[in-house]
């Protein structure tokens, strides 16, 4: 069986501007598909027998939380089936893993208004520099933030490929 190239979860006590470091892991529960329940403001990890492995409250959305995103600027997050492409250990914000937005009906959709469908949507943490504590409220331009513990957490247990679905 072929290892999975995945990041390994640091502690909670992780310095900040420390990174976890990539590793190979054969062991541990790793998650098939992510699913984001925009007005639950849920993020829940399944494993490939459709358990949750870990569920996480309290999410915050685009500052307009409301709808899909239309196109760059509307301040939405998207909504849809999406890939987790590529992870950004040196994000503006602590730890990050960019949601594949967007698709071709996405940038359909944004050209037949005359506008940009955007990108750049991510899962992460909170801004570098902001402490511990977490952002009340939507406050995101269309991404999916969490505490910085629980995006280590999410950063040790998703690998690039694994599906996403963003539902209302």
């Amino acid at each position: 069986m072929a290892a999975l190239l995945l990041f390994a979860v640091s502690s909670p006590a992780m310095a900040a501007g420390d990174v976890p470091q990539a590793s190979a892991e054969e062991d541990g529960p790793v998650a098939a598909s992510v699913l984001v329940e925009k007005a639950a403001r849920r993020l829940t990890l399944f494993d490939e027998s459709g358990v949750p492995l870990r569920v996480y409250t309290g999410i915050a959305l685009g500052g307009a939380p409301v709808g899909a995103k239309r196109f760059e600027g509307d301040r939405r997050t998207p909504e849809g089936r999406y890939v987790i492409d590529w992870g950004n250990p040196g994000s503006a914000y602590h730890l990050s893993l960019h949601i594949s937005y967007p698709d071709s009906d996405d940038v359909a959709r944004a050209r037949s208004a005359g506008r940009s469908a955007g990108g750049l949507i991510f899962i992460h943490g909170q801004p570098n520099g902001y402490g511990m504590t977490r952002i009340k409220g939507d406050w995101t331009d269309g991404c999916i933030a969490l505490s910085n513990e629980e995006i280590e957490e999410i950063w040790g247990l998703v690998a690039d490929g694994t599906p996403i679905e963003i539902r209302p």
